[in-house]
Parts: C-alpha cells; sequence; structure tokens
C-alpha cells in the first residue's frame, strides 16, 4: 500500500464506512462480546513531505485522567501510543499509531486495525468502570 486510497479500498472491501472523506475514513470494529470499536484512518505529512497512515480509536475522555500515568502507558507499549484530540467539542484520549506507506502492506494493516481496535476496547472498558489502568 503506497497511498490513502489503496488503503480505503481495501478496507472499504471489508468494512461499512462510517466516514469516507479525501483523507480520513472509518468504521467499526467487531471486538470481544459483540462490542465494537470505533476505527479512524487518516493521512499525516511531515516536514519533509513523507505521507504516514494514521490509525487511531478513541477511549475515554481526558478528564480525570493522570497523564503521568499516560505517559508511563505509552513507555510500556510496544504498539499504540496515547494522544488527546477533541471529539464532540471535548478532549478525548486516543489510541495511535502511525506507519510510513513504504512498510504498509494488507497484512500490517490487518494486524493493526485488530491490535489496536482490542487494545483500545480493553482501555475503554476500564476508564469506562472507573478502574485504575490509566
Amino acid at each position: 500500500m503506497r497511498h490513502f486510497e489503496a488503503v480505503r479500498s481495501h478496507l472499504g472491501s471489508q468494512y461499512e464506512l462510517r466516514h469516507n472523506d479525501p483523507y480520513l475514513i472509518s468504521f467499526d470494529l467487531h471486538v470481544a462480546q459483540g462490542r465494537h470499536q470505533g476505527i479512524y484512518l487518516a493521512e499525516l505529512e511531515d516536514e519533509s513531505g513523507h505521507r504516514y497512515l494514521r490509525v487511531s480509536t478513541p477511549i475515554g475522555p481526558l478528564s480525570g485522567t493522570d497523564p503521568n500515568r499516560c505517559l508511563r502507558f505509552n513507555w510500556q507499549q510496544r504498539t499504540g501510543f496515547l494522544a488527546v484530540a477533541d471529539l464532540d467539542g471535548a478532549p478525548y484520549l486516543h489510541l495511535c499509531e502511525n506507519r510510513p506507506y513504504e512498510i504498509l502492506d494488507d497484512a500490517e494493516l490487518q494486524r493493526l486495525v485488530g491490535e489496536l481496535g482490542a487494545l483500545g476496547d480493553q482501555l475503554e472498558q476500564v476508564i469506562a468502570s472507573d478502574g485504575d489502568a490509566l
């Protein structure tokens, strides 16, 4: 996969896209026990013109979350990192991963979506139950 249109074509053939904008798509990934996790994919460009695919999933509101624990979580993760982005005008934690297109193929994209979706669902459940994961 060398560009966003290849990603759109691949995922659009497997999932019903909720957002289908020029550089943003999203869909619901079915995870454990009948739940689903929203997955968002966007194209990013760095200052030297290299393009990357960002895969992200919202996991919960930022309010009440200890930023030190979020940074510790980031340090311990092999895949994915926590970031903050607005969702309906409120700061929301997202689990994200960026990949250069040069190393992205169908299998890696599917693995990445599945891994972030499952981990995002687990984190969302902990946050929703006022757990102490973050």
